[in-house]
């Protein structure tokens, strides 16, 4: 996998589990309409796999990995 992600918050966490509510906030999401650009790593797949029906994802092939850890940040 190379590339990066976008991942964009879509639908409120609210009544779901706090595990994945957790999961939502530690993908750098905080409110709802917000972008975050992650590399496309096992790891982060996995973790938009289990919230994958509150988020909404866009695969960038053409960023450097590196480049968007830095403009996310």
């Amino acid at each position: 996998m190379s590339g990066v992600l976008r991942i964009t918050y879509r639908k409120s966490s609210i009544g779901y589990s706090e595990r994945q509510k957790q999961t939502v906030r530690s993908l750098g999401l905080r409110k709802l309409g917000q972008s975050v650009e992650r590399p496309d790593t096992t790891t982060v797949r996995g973790m938009v796999f289990h919230v994958r029906h509150l988020v909404t994802v866009e695969e960038l092939p053409g960023v450097d990995t590196h480049e968007a850890v830095e403009t996310s940040a």
